[in-house]
């Protein structure tokens, strides 16, 4: 073989090599260059009123702030409305009642307020109060079967699904579901863990109902429990690593998993900084068994 033809072999050699392990270097590179975005907080314009135990829904790209008790200690039926464009709040038209430990959400253009009240278990709220975005008016539902407070509720397919809280004597178990075209209440399978001040959440039509407590935050839980309205029955789940009520609970549907922050415990309130888990409800395993990845995972943000 001649120098020329040894020096071509060479380079088809070295050729071939960078081939096989460049890929292997660019996605080396990928996944070791730092991401340059950054994560942080910032102070949004403070609510023009300062409120607590309060209800709360986006409606039209804007949050509602509903009711709760103003800084008397007193219910109101105030509704104030965040725009995150612009950073302002204005006023909106108030509820016909003042409320407080309501329930929020909204579905097709109407934001949609349930029950109501928790401290007076005499005077607690069965009103369905429905808000039209385009009329800026409340019209009146169909009462709820009884009057409850400190419950939670979400939209699953154009219906209204309504799940625990208190009544007059107990702590409920209770499943409702509201049918807006016909204005109608139906009774579903109640929950396995009866509680209040719970929160709950949607992925995949499914409802997630999340902690809560069964009678005052000495009795806090950490059920975690999920139900299917096509078959009208519930699941536990794994629990909460810990044991809370009067928390909240967003999606993300990108990566389908369940956001919980804060909450009460017998020691004292529970920072949002320092207690946001999430709940990763599918993953890939899905598409293999057709059941849910329970998988709690803790997050402690900086200061």
């Amino acid at each position: 073989m001649s120098k020329y033809d040894l020096k071509l072999v060479s380079e088809v050699i070295s050729l071939l090599v960078a081939i096989i392990i460049l890929p292997f270097s660019i996605s080396f590179l990928a996944f070791s260059v730092p991401s340059s975005i950054e994560n942080y907080w910032t102070i949004g314009t403070p609510m023009p009123t300062a409120r607590s135990e309060i209800a709360g829904a986006v409606l039209n790209d804007k949050i509602y702030i509903v009711g709760g008790f103003d800084n008397t200690g007193r219910s109101t039926s105030n509704v104030e409305v965040y725009n995150p464009v612009t950073g302002k709040w204005m006023q909106s038209t108030s509820l016909p009642q003042s409320l407080d430990h309501a329930a929020a959400t909204s579905f097709n253009g109407k934001l949609y307020v349930v029950g109501g009240g928790y401290l007076n278990r005499d005077i607690l709220s069965d009103k369905l109060y429905i808000f039209d975005s385009h009329t800026n008016n409340w019209t009146e539902g169909t009462s709820l079967p009884t009057p409850r407070g400190a419950l939670t509720t979400n939209f699953i397919k154009g219906m209204l699904y309504v799940t625990g809280g208190v009544d007059s004597e107990n702590t409920l178990a209770s499943t409702l579901a509201y049918n807006p075209p016909l204005d109608q209440w139906t009774e579903k399978a109640p929950m396995p863990t009866a509680r209040e001040h719970l929160t709950s959440a949607v992925i995949d039509n499914k409802l997630y109902v999340i902690g809560g407590r069964t009678n005052g935050m000495a009795f806090n839980v950490d059920a975690n429990e999920v139900y299917d309205p096509v078959t009208d029955n519930w699941i536990k789940l794994d629990p909460m690593p810990s044991k809370r009520g009067g928390l909240s609970a967003t999606t993300i549907a990108l990566n389908e998993s369940i956001y919980v922050f804060g909450g009460e415990q017998p020691s004292g309130t529970l920072t949002i900084m320092k207690s946001l888990m999430w709940y990763l409800v599918s993953g890939p395993l899905r598409l293999v068994c057709q059941q849910h990845v329970m998988d709690w995972r803790q997050l402690r943000l900086a200061k």
